[in-house]
C-alpha cells in the first residue's frame, strides 16, 4: 500500500486446494526489518491451490491482519500461514480455526525499508521452491497493513492474479507512476493498468516466475546503482505489462477508505489500515 510509501508483509496461502498465506513483516515475505514479519498461510480445499499474502509491521498490523483473515479469508478451506520475521518471539498468538495453521520463520533484517520491500521477492521465491510448492497449487502475497472486511474467497483464484490500484484505476494512463528512468529494468514508456503490489498471486509456478523476474531486475538495478521509483511495485508493473495476468481484481479487494469517491465500490473486502509511516520508519532504521 502506498500513501507516501509502502510497507509490506508476506503471507502465502497454499491450496490443494490448500491455500498458503505468506506473511512478512514487513510482511512481504521478503523484506525483513526490525518489528517486521512475514507469514505464509496455507489453505486446503479438495483440489490443489495456494495463495500468498504480504503483511506490514508485526507490532502495528499483524494481529489485526490475522484475526480478520480468520473471519473472511478463504473460509472453509485449509490454510497455512507462514510468518517471516526477525522477531519470531513477538508474533501474536491467534486462535486459528480447523485446518488452519501458522508457521513462523526467522529471517535476517535490512536497515532500509526499501530493501525490505524489494528483497521480499527473493524470499517468496525461495519459500515457494523449498516448501510451498509441495503443499499447494496457488500462492497469494498481501501487504500486512491491511484488514479483511468481507469475503475474500476462491473467486479470487486464478493462474496469475493482479490487483488494480485503488488510487489509479480511474486515472488516465499518463498519470500512472511507472518508472521513467531508462537505466532501470523497471522502465516503462506506457502500460495498460497500474497494478498494486499489495496483492498478487496465482499458481505457484507463475508466482515464482514473477518473483524471480522482479528479484533479478532489482539486483541488476543495484549493480547499476539504480533504484526504481516505487521499488518492487515498479518491477511488478513491468512484469505484468510483459506477462498479462489471467485474473484482475478490482480495488474492492484492497480499498483505501480515504478515497472520497467510492460510488462504484459497493463492497470492500480488504481495506488499508491507518498508517503511521513516520513512527514505523524510525523502528526500521533503528
Amino acid at each position: 500500500m502506498r500513501s507516501g510509501m509502502r510497507w509490506t508483509v508476506g503471507i502465502f496461502v497454499s491450496l490443494l486446494l490448500l491455500v498458503v498465506v505468506v506473511v512478512v513483516v514487513f510482511f512481504v515475505i521478503t523484506y525483513f526489518a526490525p518489528n517486521e514479519t512475514s507469514v505464509p498461510v496455507a489453505v486446503r480445499h479438495n483440489s490443489n491451490q495456494g495463495l500468498t499474502l504480504n503483511f506490514g509491521y508485526l507490532d502495528a498490523y499483524l494481529h489485526k491482519f490475522l484475526d480478520s483473515a480468520e473471519k473472511h479469508f478463504m473460509i472453509g478451506l485449509p490454510v497455512r500461514y507462514y510468518v517471516f520475521t526477525d522477531l519470531p518471539e513477538k508474533v501474536p498468538q491467534i486462535q486459528l480455526g480447523p485446518q488452519r495453521k501458522l508457521k513462523v520463520i526467522r529471517v535476517s533484517r535490512y536497515s532500509r525499508w526499501q530493501d525490505i520491500s524489494m528483497m521480499r521477492m527473493e524470499t517468496i521465491s525461495q519459500s515457494i521452491g523449498s516448501d510451498i510448492r509441495y503443499h499447494s497449487n496457488y500462492v497469494f502475497c498481501f501487504d500486512v497493513d491491511q484488514e479483511f472486511k468481507g469475503r475474500f474467497g476462491s473467486e479470487a483464484l486464478g493462474d496469475s492474479v493482479a490487483l488494480l490500484h485503488a488510487h489509479y484505476y480511474k486515472l488516465p494512463k499518463e498519470r500512472f507512476t511507472y518508472d521513467k528512468n531508462p537505466k532501470s529494468k523497471a522502465y516503462m514508456e506506457t502500460g495498460d493498468f497500474y497494478y498494486h503490489a499489495a496483492i498478487f498471486g496465482g499458481l505457484w509456478q507463475n508466482v515464482k516466475n514473477l518473483t524471480d523476474s522482479c528479484y533479478l531486475s532489482i539486483m541488476e538495478d543495484k549493480k547499476a546503482g539504480v533504484e526504481a521509483l516505487w521499488h518492487d511495485e515498479s518491477h511488478l508493473n513491468k512484469y505484468f505489462w510483459l506477462n498479462k495476468p489471467s485474473r484482475l481484481l478490482s480495488p474492492e479487494y484492497c480499498w483505501d477508505q480515504s478515497i472520497g469517491d467510492n460510488t462504484d465500490i459497493s463492497v470492500t473486502r480488504l481495506i488499508w489500515a491507518p498508517k503511521n509511516y513516520q513512527g514505523l520508519r524510525v523502528n526500521v532504521a533503528s
